[in-house]
């Protein structure tokens, strides 16, 4: 019993905190509030166990810029945390690399890829200044669903990027974690007859390619994977929230979150979600992986509305089409073999 009020105890510091002072006007995070944690996570030895998510979205994102085929003379990684995205990079494609983050002590610690020119930078994402028109690519990974001004962080990033530059990163999504969050609500119902927030909002995979075209942004690719793991109970993903940084930043958050609810919480939590035979509870991470290029007279231009010569309708009858328009050769010898 020690153990589980222990872990209840550094949970609920997990998910409320103090609110900071944020910058004038509406502010959906406290971005003091929110280096503080990040600070705290650095600074914890016990973190490094933990970044099992940043560790496989980052090679994953890493893996995604080996499949753009193009040389990259300067690239920035935003909020590059302890290098997940950069230490799987290969001078084959980048020659320089500017890892930049808001905590000197993740700088510090940055696992770095060999052959490469690198430059570390302080920089608080909330005001990226990066130099204009600098960059051949800019990558991001798990860090820039914590801003508030996320049209204004594009707009930043399409300023930095040379012409035919490309942007590419992941954020959460917004069914991160929900198994946690309806629990959290439920008990919040039962035991006081509300709800409160107590997790973060996370950006909706249809803002996305609007905030994208609205900074300027072409040739956009978004889509979504969804990571599911499993924890003995709800206490200890609490934990791991907190060692990760990710715990709870936004501005109405509740302060005290009592123990009952917080057992409460947990009981709903194992009862709708937990797995019998694995003795867990899941905790689904739905990461929104995001693509555009600023934009260039080289790039492949959209045709205008009218121009098509084949209507989708007819797409089953499309090798007949095909030979009315004398467009392809379907003739025996030229087919595959």
């Amino acid at each position: 019993m020690f153990g589980v009020s222990r872990v209840c105890l550094r949970s609920l510091s997990s998910l409320s905190g103090n609110v900071g002072s944020g910058a004038a006007g509406p502010q959906v995070f406290d971005s003091a509030a929110k280096r503080r944690q990040r600070l705290r996570a650095a600074a914890d030895p016990e973190s490094l166990g933990v970044n099992y998510l940043h560790k496989e979205v980052g090679w994953r994102l890493a893996d995604r810029v080996f499949d753009i085929k193009k040389n990259f003379d300067q690239v920035a990684d935003i909020g590059c945390n302890r290098g997940y995205v950069a230490k799987h990079l290969t001078p084959d494609c980048i020659k320089k690399l500017i890892v930049c983050d808001s905590n000197q002590d993740n700088l510090d610690k940055v696992e770095l890829p060999e052959g490469i020119e690198i430059e570390k930078r302080l920089l608080d994402e909330e005001k990226i200044d990066l130099p204009a028109n600098s960059l051949d690519m800019v990558i991001s990974s798990l860090c820039l669903h914590w801003v508030n001004d996320l049209p204004g962080c594009f707009d930043n990033i399409m300023k930095s990027l040379k012409n035919d530059g490309v942007f590419l990163a992941t954020m959460f999504g917004e069914d991160t974690l929900f198994e946690l969050r309806s629990s959290l609500q439920l008990a919040d119902l039962e035991r006081n007859g509300g709800i409160a927030p107590h997790i973060s909002p996370f950006t909706r995979i249809r803002d996305i390619g609007g905030l994208l075209n609205r900074s300027g942004f072409t040739l956009q690719t978004i889509d979504t994977d969804e990571i599911t793991v499993g924890y003995p109970s709800m206490f200890e993903l609490m934990w791991d929230l907190q060692l990760m940084g990710e715990n709870n930043a936004s501005y109405n958050r509740q302060l005290h979150l009592s123990r009952s609810t917080q057992m409460a919480a947990a009981a709903i939590y194992d009862e709708l979600y937990g797995k019998t035979k694995m003795k867990s509870v899941p905790a689904t991470y739905q990461i929104i992986y995001l693509l555009g290029w600023k934009p260039d007279k080289s790039q492949p231009k959209v045709l205008k509305r009218g121009t098509g010569e084949v209507s989708l309708k007819d797409l089953h009858r499309l090798d007949k089409i095909a030979k009315e328009l004398g467009n392809v050769d379907l003739s025996s010898e030229n087919k595959p073999k």
